[in-house]
């Protein structure tokens, strides 16, 4: 491992959401610095201006603000290595790309993109193979290998669109170690001669993260396993450049995956199985469609860094249930999986569920305060926390609390009158009548009580719970799913189970009619 301070980087680029195997990366990157004492940054990689997406940056810093993976530098943090904008370095990247040109490594190239295209199709067509700009063609084109000195001056005097492509040596083999796949080689005469500066004067990837690792000086670039047939070339700038002595050390992250497999997970594949791949809601500007995000599906921050973190990674035992703060402790480079993790939902919301069972119940409140601001206004947070403790184990998501708590907020519910039709029996009538008289008289309204007097009256009457609890607890929330009726009365406070069971008298007594 290298000896210089840790410093790693989470380098988006902001042409849309920022999807969930990019928080994964980010997350990483986080629990990597923050174990070795380094420093996590965010760098906004907008070289690409054709793709760019207004408010995709801003949505990114907030999706990781969410999540809690907080940079230590970054566009709205600072630090010393700044700006951490792309956009805003564009002076920096023609002086690098010049030198390249000026040992040999690099050259300007003239080819305009129609005459690009035309040849690209012709050559395929001929050849029966993809066209690459490499050591098999580069002579015969329009571009400073070709031309003299002066006809290149020309050109560049003339303001004739031109781009700067890196000059890859023939016959030799690229190779480097990453801390996931071991030694990783590349046969120099397979790779092409990449395009560093394009013609509006902005560095591609290519060049743009390798001065900028460098420059801020990256000990380690842990990025997504699609980057890694670019790093040959990344390599071969750092040797270009006279930079290996300072190379960061790479990891190149497995895919994740469709549910069944056999793919990278795409925002089609939430759409179609219907969860979400990105951390917040994203309105997409190029269909118009609003994609849904965790936090809105009702999936914890914590619980999301949870499961995320064991997408590709493990910690070598059974334990599944890490706060951000364990995983620190324990993350390691070296136990992330070469192969693709598959995306499961329903593991998702048993991580989810898990971080509602234990959580605390006054910071569960504030996330219902948030979500359901209707609920909140018809209850006081005393009364609210009473009921959500009762369903803290019960519901895998937010969302899913309303619905579930109805009867707790609401007089007006429905009863289930295909399971009241199912449960009552006209020959008990007369026992459902004694059952509610007991309980409306039980002092205090508490749970324990309740229970023990309901207890007393089947012993009494030598009857069993299933024949009476069903009635009451219909008669109670009209269903018979819910939590603990005996607690659920508590909360609900003796004059309001009154009203209740003397509401759904009419329904019994038609029955038995």
């Amino acid at each position: 491992m290298n000896k210089q301070k840790v410093r790693v980087r989470f380098a988006p680029s902001p042409t849309g959401a920022l999807h969930i195997g990019g928080v994964r990366t980010a997350l990483y990157n986080y629990l990597f610095a923050k174990q070795n004492g380094g420093n996590f940054i965010l760098r906004i990689e907008d070289t690409d201006q054709t793709r760019f997406v207004e408010g995709a940056e801003e949505y990114i810093k907030k999706s990781l603000d969410w999540i809690g993976i907080t940079p230590d530098e970054g566009p709205e943090q600072g630090g010393d290595y700044g700006p951490y904008r792309q956009s805003d370095r564009k002076s920096l990247y023609k002086k690098y790309a010049d030198q390249l040109v000026e040992k040999g490594h690099a050259y300007y190239a003239f080819d305009s993109p129609d005459d690009l295209t035309q040849l690209r199709e012709e050559y395929e067509k001929e050849r029966k193979i993809s066209f690459k700009y490499d050591a098999t063609v580069r002579y015969q084109l329009k571009n400073s290998l070709n031309l003299s000195p002066e006809e290149v001056s020309t050109l560049i005097e003339q303001e004739v669109p031109y781009v700067v492509r890196m000059f890859i040596p023939e016959d030799d083999e690229v190779i480097f170690s990453d801390l996931i796949r071991d030694d990783v080689r590349f046969d120099t005469n397979e790779l092409d001669d990449k395009v560093i500066l394009k013609a509006d004067g902005m560095p591609t990837y290519h060049l743009a993260n390798i001065v900028d690792d460098y420059l801020m000086e990256i000990s380690h670039v842990i990025r997504g396993e699609e980057w890694l047939s670019s790093t040959g070339h990344h390599v071969l700038l750092y040797k270009m450049l006279g930079w290996t002595e300072r190379m960061p050390q790479f990891a190149h992250l497995p895919l994740l995956l469709k549910p069944e497999g056999g793919g990278k997970l795409s925002k089609r594949d939430g759409a179609k199985f219907g969860f979400p791949v990105f951390p917040l809601q994203w309105e997409e500007p190029s269909d118009g469609n609003t994609y849904k995000g965790f936090r809105e599906a009702g999936i914890l921050p914590e619980a999301l860094a949870n499961f995320i973190a064991l997408l590709g990674w493990s910690p070598g035992n059974d334990q599944e249930i890490f706060s951000v703060e364990d995983l620190v402790k324990v993350f390691s480079l070296e136990q992330i999986s070469k192969s693709g993790a598959r995306f499961d939902y329903d593991k998702a919301l048993w991580f989810n569920q898990q971080y509602i069972i234990h959580s605390d119940t006054q910071s569960l409140l504030s996330y219902i305060e948030d979500y359901f601001p209707n609920i909140s206004g018809l209850a006081s947070k005393e009364y609210l926390s009473k009921v959500l403790e009762l369903y803290k184990e019960r519901i895998h998501t937010i969302l899913e609390f309303p619905d579930q708590a109805l009867p707790f907020f609401s007089e007006e519910f429905e009863y289930d009158t295909k399971q009241i039709k199912k449960r009552y029996k006209p020959e008990n009538h007369e026992l459902y009548l004694d059952l509610f008289e007991t309980i409306n008289n039980t002092d205090p309204f508490e749970q324990r009580s309740i229970k023990s007097n309901v207890e007393s009256f089947i012993s009494e009457k030598e009857t069993k719970f299933g024949v009476v609890l069903p009635i009451l607890r219909l008669a109670i929330a009209g269903i018979l799913q819910g939590p603990d009726l005996f607690a659920m009365m508590e909360v609900i406070g003796k004059e309001k189970t009154r009203k209740r069971l003397d509401r759904s008298l009419p329904i019994f007594q038609e029955l038995k009619n």
